[in-house]
């Protein structure tokens, strides 16, 4: 059951922004942005939480994911530094999957060979 309620939810995240690209003149670059935005926001006031109890990885992997992702490490180190951890939070709650981001395009980068369309 847990595979299908992770299954709908994160399709269902998908299937909202497909309709943003196909019927919206929003661009692909704005609306990853609302999705972390969205993401951050529903982390920051708490809502989050019961959506990812519920969804497992229909809920974490997106990029509204991420935003949760970020809201928690701002509030933890805000919690352990004050106002230094709205700075410092975000960046090393997020830093594994950044930094694997960052290896991972490196390594295609060298592997393939870009082309012109």
């Amino acid at each position: 059951m847990n595979f299908l309620w992770a299954f709908l939810i994160g399709g269902t995240l998908c299937a909202i922004g497909q309709i943003l690209i196909n019927y919206t003149k929003l661009t692909p670059a704005r609306i990853l942005v609302a999705y972390v935005v969205t993401g951050v926001i529903l982390g920051g006031i708490g809502w989050y939480e019961p959506i990812l109890e519920f969804a497992g990885g229909g809920a974490s992997v997106p990029l509204t994911g991420f935003g949760n992702l970020l809201a928690e490490g701002v509030k933890k180190a805000v919690g352990e530094y004050g106002l230094l951890g709205v700075f410092l939070g975000g960046m090393s709650s997020a830093a594994g999957g950044i930094t694997a981001a960052l290896i991972f395009g490196l390594l295609v980068a060298l592997i393939f060979r870009p082309k012109e369309k």
